[in-house]
């Protein structure tokens, strides 16, 4: 009998439902109270402290679509998920995929919420990190992997699997199909995806697909579970804001009206291909007023190349919000390790100021300043113009901020949070790279200032 149907029985409540409503509203004394082996019994018995949307849901499915905001205890379902499943026998062979290799490790199975953390002494997996596996007592394994690299979903075969993140995973539809070919073990194989929803296309199709089943949640929903302050905080900052919708109250957010990039140009972009060699390399920089410790805006620090198949090619995101002398290395610290040839910089915010932080960190590296004269639209425009024309490949990690804010750009203007510091370093960098100008042309409304 398990300790849960022992509390039931003792305490004349008539139901399961009803139990687990009063053992979560009475946890410190219930634990207390109880001896030590009932009360660790319990500790790991996620039907006690779960709330219902956190429990599977039944019927016959195939995909189950946590989309949930921030703090929902998304990654704490999807481990609890896969933990049910293999103690109940019906996974054995299980994938583990996040976006990157790091993620995998740090969140999925070593996080607070993760796989090791959840599990209770008496079923806890071993876990292999050079084997990216994880052997539980009954013989189960699973095996990381990760979005970046969706071949090595290529051969394996799964009963089970747990992808986190799907939403922001670079090669999604890629990685995804890989996972779908090998997830064919076991008379009813499925998997739980866990993320915050943005208007991929594969999400969108996981929605309207017949064997999804879907969860939706916000953030206020496990309010019990995180700091009062915490929540005050986020509350003030992104309430009612786009991205407070989309990372708060997990809304599946359109396509802005008026963008200069949609989705659509942006998943056309970013595409998993073999670097050429590259005829250029530049680091486009959009410096602020920030000291690293105010509520300025970052400093938008964008690496780009030019292949010598004549495309351009988004290497890196590294936006950051340091001080002066920090982003000054950080920007020279970009330009060594993409083996740059210029850093190209706005000089409106403090031009002499602006060129001597980065040559401070570098006395030796080529800066082209540039001036600012027209608007971050106008600039923008026909960098939006390159994308559409099919001319530019996002290769780099991390740039789903860059992605997100390029698609918050309109031609009134920028409609996200803050300043588009990413979206003007990138601005900088390509039009060094791809668009033709004179150094100063008349009534242009763009110069170009060499040093």
């Amino acid at each position: 009998m398990s300790i849960l149907t022992s509390l039931r029985t003792s305490l004349g409540v008539p139901s399961t439902a009803s139990l687990l409503g009063w053992v979560s509203r009475h946890r410190p004394e219930i634990l207390r109270d109880l001896p030590d082996s009932d009360a660790e019994e319990l500790e790991f018995d996620w039907r006690a402290w779960s709330r219902p949307d956190q429990l599977a849901p039944p019927g016959d499915w195939g995909t189950w679509l946590i989309s949930a905001g921030r703090g929902w205890g998304k990654t704490r379902t999807g481990a609890e998920w896969i933990r049910g499943e293999v103690e109940a026998g019906r996974a054995g062979r299980i994938a583990l995929v996040a976006e990157t290799a790091a993620d995998a490790r740090d969140v999925m199975v070593e996080g607070e919420s993760g796989l090791l953390a959840i599990s209770p002494p008496w079923s806890r997996p071993e876990y292999e990190p050079s084997k990216r596996r994880l052997t539980w007592p009954n013989g189960a394994t699973a095996t990381l992997f990760n979005a970046v690299e969706p071949d090595q979903l290529r051969g394996p075969q799964f009963d089970c699997a747990w992808c986190d993140e799907l939403a922001k995973w670079r090669y999604a539809q890629e990685a995804w199909d890989q996972l779908q070919f090998g997830l064919r073990l076991g008379a009813h194989p499925r998997q739980v995806v866990t993320t915050t929803p943005r208007p991929i296309p594969l999400v969108r199709a996981l929605l309207t697909d017949a064997r999804t089943v879907v969860t939706r949640g916000r953030t206020l929903d496990n309010a019990d579970n995180l700091a009062a302050s915490f929540l005050a905080a986020i509350q003030e900052r992104y309430g009612g804001t786009r991205l407070g919708r989309q990372e708060l109250e997990a809304e599946l957010l359109d396509d802005v009206p008026g963008a200069l990039w949609t989705r659509a140009m942006i998943d056309t972009a970013r595409t998993r291909c073999d670097l050429p060699d590259m005829q250029r390399v530049v680091v486009g920089v959009d410096p602020s007023g920030t000291t690293g410790e105010d509520k300025g805006d970052g400093i938008g620090i964008v690496i780009a190349g030019k292949g010598v198949d004549g495309r351009a090619y988004v290497l890196g995101d590294w936006t950051c919000k340091l001080s002066p002398a920090g982003w000054g290395r950080r920007t020279v610290e970009a330009f060594g390790t993409f083996k740059g040839d210029r850093i190209v910089a706005e000089k409106n915010f403090g031009g002499a100021m602006v060129q001597s932080v980065i040559r401070t960190a570098d006395p030796k590296v080529p800066v082209t300043m540039v001036n600012a004269s027209r608007g971050k639209v106008l600039r923008a425009e026909p960098i939006a113009a390159l994308y559409e024309q099919g001319r530019v490949t996002h290769c780099g990690e991390g740039l789903a901020p860059l992605e997100d804010q390029m698609c918050a750009i309109t031609h009134d203007g920028f409609v996200g949070e803050g300043s588009p510091d990413r979206v003007d370093a990138l601005v900088w960098a390509l039009t060094e790279l791809m668009v033709e100008r004179q150094s100063s042309p008349p009534g242009s409304g763009l110069q170009v200032v060499r040093r």
